[in-house]
């Protein structure tokens, strides 16, 4: 059936659904990755976002029970070159389109997704969206009346209704039930999380009890945590007073170890600002370069925003990494609180382990 994809500055793409029907709008980004279109389709960090990917062929390894990043995809919409039914792996359990259709994700294929991104590089991300066996009018009367991504709190949707210990998968937890705190307990702030930034944690040695991203200082202290991560999320840090709150009121009563947006709600807190970038960094290859021993290390990222490096020398943050392309902020150290932060995912999922270190060094921290 026949797709229309419409970005908000009037140019429309006319290719084939690959999904659900319906018509979806969200912020048009693109992500550069060659693989992992499973982990991307269900990041909580893309929540909003109709997602481009650049490379051409999509799909050939088909969906499997293990790379699940989240409960349900996340995704606003979803835009490939070319997408295959012809799945080769071994643990593939569906095809890319059976998931999509079955997981309410309107999608569409068959457009020159190279002009779509050149596009959005010289412009900048902008609203758009995809409809099915519509016209290009009714999508864009959707696009015309969608609020601006930065005008939504994406966080609140995507964050756990409730605290739980993560053993594998989720287990509903009653904090009053918990035991005596462990040098190995960490509360996760979740403002987005990727199973695994969880699974990297335990296999690091510690106890992740995962909490609202509403949740106070105060309820995190609860449960006597050796240390806190703030975690990956969607949208515009800005918007977040309640996260900086809480984070402020955390800074110097436990170590903390911000990823992504958590870095971004760290920079907040510390009395820095945020900026949005023209079009992101998305993908699996960004180049980062470490201040302190001058090594480069090739990183995972998917954010919008970034730090202002202005002012925050004045609060006692020294920035530790740097992005070799742009210049921007990619690590963060407070001098006298035990914290520190970094703009892209340790994680992975997809792409490459160099910074998994972070997560023993975090551990290495709550036992001084």
């Amino acid at each position: 059936m026949k797709a229309l994809l419409c970005l908000e500055d009037g140019v429309t793409f006319e290719g084939e659904s690959v999904g659900a029907p319906g018509i979806v709008t969200g912020e048009v980004v693109f992500n550069t990755g060659m693989t992992g279109y499973q982990e991307i389709l269900t990041d909580p960090s893309y929540s909003g976002q109709i997602v481009t990917l650049t490379y051409p062929l999509i799909g050939n390894y088909g969906i499997n029970a293990e790379d699940f990043q989240s409960a349900r995809t996340q995704v606003a919409g979803f835009v490939v070159r070319q997408s295959t039914s012809d799945a080769s792996n071994w643990r593939s359990k569906e095809t890319l389109p059976e998931f999509l259709a079955d997981r309410g994700v309107v999608a569409i294929s068959g457009i020159d997704t190279r002009t779509l991104t050149r596009l959005l590089r010289s412009q900048g991300v902008m609203m758009g969206g995809i409809g099915v066996g519509v016209t290009a009018e009714e999508v864009m009367e959707r696009v015309r009346k969608a609020p601006a991504y930065t005008s939504h709190d994406y966080v609140r949707s995507c964050s756990t209704p409730t605290p739980y210990l993560w053993t594998g998968k989720p287990e509903a937890v009653a904090l009053d039930e918990i035991g005596p705190a462990t040098s190995t307990r960490v509360a996760v702030l979740d403002l987005g999380v990727k199973y695994n930034i969880l699974e990297q944690l335990r296999a690091s040695g510690v106890e992740p009890i995962v909490f609202p991203c509403t949740s106070s200082a105060d309820a995190l202290l609860q449960i006597d945590p050796a240390g806190v991560v703030l975690t990956p999320g969607p949208g515009d840090p800005a918007r977040l007073d309640y996260v900086v709150e809480t984070t402020r009121d955390l800074l110097g009563k436990r170590p903390l170890f911000g990823i992504c947006l958590g870095h971004q709600a760290i920079a907040h807190a510390l009395g820095g600002r945020t900026f949005k970038l023209k079009f992101g960094h998305r993908g699996s290859n960004h180049p980062v370069r470490d201040l302190e021993t001058g090594r480069v290390y090739i990183t995972s990222q998917n954010h919008g925003f970034a730090v202002d490096p202005e002012g925050l020398e004045s609060s006692g943050a020294a920035i530790t990494q740097v992005n070799i392309n742009d210049g921007t902020v990619e690590g963060l150290r407070h001098r006298d609180a035990d914290a520190f932060s970094i703009q892209y995912h340790p994680e992975a999922s997809p792409g490459p382990s160099d910074s998994s270190y972070l997560f023993q060094e975090f551990v290495e921290r709550l036992h001084r």
